[in-house]
């Protein structure tokens, strides 16, 4: 999350994982100050006896914060944005959601390489067949499920096509039409 500056990690990159988890929650909780997490950090610096090289500073703390902030906005944003295609996809078949998944993955990774591309990274042709990959999986599960939403379809017709035939007070003429209207041939 933390970026490294001429080779060397972070102070938050250097902390013992319970005290970076700290640290993290007390981010998240968002109820006590910048101010009041450093020195609650910096404090259990002290207490785990580790060197004071290793205690955090007020501009230092506020990058790691920002940034934690800035992946935080992205996840939300991504969950709203699903959240909305979920509620108009519910009542879509499954083929159509597989097919936009796909568009949406293909999209993601268009939007990847162009930002490393304008910034002048290189495009590590390992992370290109990754994509391409991941794309062809996406396509051919798609490509399996719509097979298996429409065998399920048929099954559930030829069921009830079955449980049709042959029902006591019904004409031959009405069992025929309402089998061709959940067959799809009306």
């Amino acid at each position: 999350m933390t970026k490294k500056t001429r080779g060397k990690p972070s102070k938050v990159d250097q902390l013992p994982g319970q005290i970076k988890e700290r640290l993290d929650k007390l981010l998240r909780d968002g109820r006590l100050t910048q101010a009041d997490i450093l020195e609650q950090v910096n404090q259990a610096i002290d207490a785990s006896g580790l060197p004071d090289e290793l205690k955090l500073s007020r501009s230092g703390l506020n990058r790691y914060a920002t940034s934690m902030e800035t992946v935080g906005q992205r996840i939300r944003e991504a969950r709203a944005v699903s959240d909305q295609w979920i509620a108009k996809l519910g009542t879509e078949p499954s083929g159509e959601v597989s097919q936009l998944l796909i568009e949406m993955v293909r999209t993601l990774a268009f939007d990847q390489v162009l930002k490393m591309s304008d910034s002048g990274e290189a495009v590590e042709p390992k992370m290109l067949k990754d994509l391409s990959h991941a794309i062809e999986r996406l396509e051919k599960a798609a490509v399996e499920s719509t097979k298996r939403e429409l065998e399920l379809r048929k099954r559930m017709a030829e069921d009830v096509e079955n449980d049709l035939r042959g029902v006591d007070g019904m004409s031959e003429e009405l069992e025929d039409r309402i089998r061709g209207i959940l067959l799809g041939r009306e």
